[in-house]
Parts: structure tokens; sequence; C-alpha cells
């Protein structure tokens, strides 16, 4: 009987959607519809809430900036000379530290510690993987956190574009002349310090996605919904970051306090029922989230439609709506890598690469195939936020590895359904010790990979900075890793519509545990259901018919 009731009710919501909402889209605009942020997005107001990127100084005209740097850390010395306690707040970063301690799972996560389905490990790697770490000279262990000057301030606070480290360098530009990318025949001029340091300002958009934008190897590798299309985003593509319209940067929604970043992919908040955020207050929340500027209710309007699309919220996270698909600018997003077909080459002993769809390449000998799609409509999972892990050195038996797992449930308040990149892969796994192996890719040295495409080599060096014996059996197999989808948010008229979902294989086809109108359809209930919201109708129509009659007699 409950269940009768609750599918009638059902066929009754998904029936009120229709009649009153035949065309309707979600409809949250692109301005915030209260809280502090709401008067930067008024409408009639973007140009106002263009932000700034200039610095409060002219740094040219600071004495300590006039000369010739031959290094970085020299530049940071001379930073610090006015900026005392910037270095000691970076080296309290997540960014600084790559490191992440679960508060839920206990998990130590972050770039550090974690094996992924990219490039698989930073370990044995690091001079070219830190080249994304805001520092300089982390090319091993002996690397000195604790040293002020290894910090990287120009990284983050480049105006001039011509700021860039190199992998293979340990975090360093480049301070002289050299060829890049190598045997390309191209040439790159020595970075001139002084100007970058006499150019500095705020963060941007570019500056993020120098390491952001190319995650995992390259231009949209990682991130479905962060490429460098959005160095310069129109307003189909995120309505926030619309360089001719909102043109957010990054650090709009994360907010930062003492160099720390606001917003985490190792713990990110699912659920958020506080409304709009208050600059001053509410200080231990999360501001990345929609709720913080568009609030519990983010469709204005008090029609009966608007009604129930604020009522999704509590089951729906807006992400799901809003991104349609991800991948959306002009850059493809890599889906899959194999690196078990990795290693092979020409009849002259020299390294393949073909290029396959989306201009893309769809093998190279140092890392394998790969596939690359657009407009990707997301996968879809129950999430509250907290995320499992399969570490390094965790025994693992099957032949297919969950790498993360997002957690959650219909029965769980804090679960939302959110739109995942699922990135599937295939690599190297140490039979003898039953885990994901860590090998050493990148170098000069004999052992790396992409030097002599020796697998044992490769992995005897990987496993040995994990503190593991390589146990000399591998096989490669196949990984999943999830990836949540945040950004590309598109215009209002681009959300998704009602019958998108709500129908027999529709785009929540795979989630479990709510019964959805339209998607789980019962035939006798549903012409039950049907016939009597038409009879309903027919009564409120004679009704008003026989007023209109009565009225006229009188």
């Amino acid at each position: 009987m409950n269940k009768l009731i609750t599918q009638l009710g059902g066929t009754f919501s998904l029936l009120a959607c229709l009649l009153f909402s035949a065309n309707v889209t979600a409809t949250v605009d692109a301005a915030p519809s209260s809280g502090a942020a709401a008067t930067a997005a008024a409408p009639g107001e973007a140009d106002t809430a263009k932000p700034k990127t200039g610095s409060t100084a002219d740094h040219s005209k600071f004495e300590e900036l006039d000369k010739d740097f031959a290094t970085g850390p020299e530049v940071t010395e001379a930073c610090l000379e006015c900026h005392t306690e910037a270095a000691k707040q970076v080296q309290k970063t997540k960014h600084w530290t790559w490191e992440f301690l679960n508060p839920v799972t206990k998990q130590k996560l972050g770039k550090k510690n974690l094996v992924n389905n990219f490039c698989t490990s930073v370990r044995s790697n690091e001079s070219f993987c830190n080249a994304c770490h805001v520092g300089y000279g982390w090319e091993d262990d002996s690397f000195d956190f604790t040293s002020e000057v290894n910090v990287d301030c120009l990284v983050c606070h480049d105006t001039t574009g011509s700021y860039k480290k190199l992998p293979g360098l340990a975090g360093h530009p480049n301070y002289e002349t050299m060829e890049w990318p190598p045997k390309s025949g191209k040439f790159r001029e020595a970075t001139d310090l002084k100007k970058i340091a006499q150019n500095v300002g705020k963060t941007s958009r570019d500056t993020c996605g120098a390491c952001h934008f190319y995650g995992g190897g390259g231009d949209a590798v990682k991130h479905g919904d962060l490429d460098s299309s959005l160095a310069e985003p129109g307003r189909y593509l995120d309505v926030h970051m619309d360089a001719d319209g909102l043109n957010f940067t990054c650090g709009t929604c994360h907010l930062s306090s003492s160099h720390e970043v606001s917003g985490s992919r190792y713990a990110p908040t699912a659920a958020d029922d506080q409304g709009a955020l208050i600059r001053g207050k509410n200080n231990d929340r999360n501001p990345t989230t929609c709720v913080a500027c568009h609030g519990n209710a983010p469709h204005p309007g008090t029609s009966v439609s608007t009604a129930k699309l604020n009522a999704h919220t509590d089951k729906v996270a807006c992400q799901t709506c809003h991104i349609p698909e991800f991948a959306r600018g002009e850059i493809a997003t890599k889906m899959t890598w194999d690196w078990s077909t990795a290693g092979k080459l020409d009849e002259q002993g020299k390294r393949i690469k073909i290029e396959g769809s989306e201009g893309r390449d769809s093998y190279d000998s140092n890392k394998g195939n790969f596939t690359y799609e657009r407009f990707v409509i997301p996968e879809y999972v129950w999430f509250n936020g907290d995320i499992k892990y399969t570490l390094f050195g965790e025994k693992i038996a099957e032949d297919k590895v969950q790498i993360n797992e997002f957690l959650g449930s219909a029965d769980d308040p804090d679960s939302r359904i959110w739109p995942v990149k699922v990135f599937r892969g295939k690599q190297p796994y140490d039979i003898g010790n039953e885990t994901l192996a860590v090998f050493h890719t990148a170098g000069n040295d004999d052992s790396a990979f992409w030097k002599n495409y020796d697998w044992d080599k490769a992995l005897k060096t990987g496993m040995k900075t994990q503190g593991l014996e390589y146990s000399g059996q591998m096989k490669f197999v196949e990984t999943e890793m999830s990836w949540p989808i945040t950004h590309m948010v598109a215009p209002k008229d681009d959300a998704l519509e009602c019958a998108q979902c709500h129908k027999e294989n529709g785009r929540l086809q795979a989630i479990s545990g709510v019964y959805m109108p339209g998607r789980d359809n019962t035939p006798v209930i549903d012409r039950l259901g049907f016939t009597l919201a038409l009879f309903a109708l027919l009564g409120v129509i004679l009704h008003g018919a026989v007023r209109w009659f009565m009225s006229k007699r009188s």
C-alpha cells in the first residue's frame, strides 16, 4: 500500500511538473539570488564584478626588485623582505606539503602519497612532476620543506604570462635558453625574472590554470571540467568565468586565508544547507559551494514548478542539472589510458606518436593508448563528501581496481546525486606484493621507462622509493578513478530538462535507492494516476464553467 501511495504521489508530481512547466528548465541565474555576492552579480553590473588583476603596489618601483636575479629563490628572498610571513603561511598549505589527512577516513592523501591512473605516482618522478609544486628544487627526499626561499612566489602571482616551470627542472623555470620541448628544434628564452618580479599581482585563471588545467600530464587530461579553454571562456562554457561577463577568477569562489586556498578534491562539500555565506561570519565553512552564493532556495519565484525545482536540492547537487556535459570547450578531455601498450617502437627503433580524434594523440610510445572525448555526459553517483582511496601498499586481489570510491547513499541525508568523470585505465600491478605498482617514468638515468622502455628496471626503482622490493612479477590491471564535476557551469537555458532524467534509460538510470517518476514506471498505477489527474482537471474546468454560467444568469 505504501508503494502504491508513493508511486501515485510520484505520478502526480511528474504530471504537475509537466502541466505547470512544460518548457521549464532549471532557472538558476548566473547572479546569486542572495548573500554577500549578490551585489557583484546583479543584472547590468557585470563590469563592476570583474576582478582587478593588478596589485595595490607598483612593484617596478621597489629597489629590492630592480636587479637581475639568477634564480627563483633569489626572487623569493627579495619578496620576503616585505612579505615577511608569506612563506611561512604557504608552507602550512596542501599546495606546499602535497599531503592531506582526511578527517573522516583518516587516510593520508595528497599528491605525495597517492597512486592514480594517469602518470600513476609522483614518487621517483619528482624532478618531472614537481614542475607544478609551489616551490623550487624538490627532486628527491632531501628537499628542505622548511626553507622559506624554496617557496615560489612567482608561479601564483605572475601577470606577464611568461613564467613557466618546465618538467625535469624540479620546480624551477629555465634560467638559460634551452631546447623545448626536447628534440623539437624549438628554443625557449631564459626566464626574465626581473621583469616578472616587477609585475606581480593577484592570482588569475591563468596562474591557477598553469597547473590545474594541465594536471595528469597535459591539457584536459585529468579534470574533465578544467582545461585551457577556461582561460578566456565564453558564457556558454562557464557562466561565472565568462570573460565578457562576470569574469570570475578561481579566487572568486576559492577564497583564501593566509595562503590556504579553500576547496578540496579529497574531501569536498557534497551537501550544503547553510544558506548564503556572509564574509566575516561562518568562517569555518567551505565557501566554494553553490549554496554559499545562491542560498538554499536558488530558483527564484513562487510558482509550483519553482517550488518543485527547489525541492530537488535535498537530493540533487546543483552541478547535476547545471553542468549537462563536461569538456564543452575546444579541448577534448582524456577518458582512457592504457599503459600496457607503451614501449612500441618503429622500424628504426624510434618513438611512435599517432594522432587520433579531436587532434590528440591516440598512441605514444612513452605512455601507451588513449581516448579523448568532448561534450561528455557525466556519470552520476550518490555522494556525501567522503572519498575512500586505494592506497599504495594495500593488498589488491581483483583484476579491476577502484582507486577511489565516492561514498554515499539514498538513505544518507548528507548525500546528493553528483556528476563525476570516471577515468578508466590499465596500469602495472606487482603480482608478488599484490599491490598497484609505482614505476620510475622520467629522467636521464638508465632505469627511467622513457629512457629505455624497460618495465622491470622502472618498477624496481619506483617500488624502492615506496620502501618495497619489486617482486619481479608484474601484470596490467584495469583501474577506475572518479573526479567530481563542478566547473563549466552552463547558462540556465542550457540546464537539464525534467525529461532528461525522468524517463526510462535517462541520465539517472544507474541511481538506486530512490523512486523516480517517469523512470520507475508501473503501467497500471501510471494509468490510474493520470486518469485521476485528468478527472481532477476536468472537475476544475467544469467547476469554472458552472460558475461562469451562473454569473451570466445573475
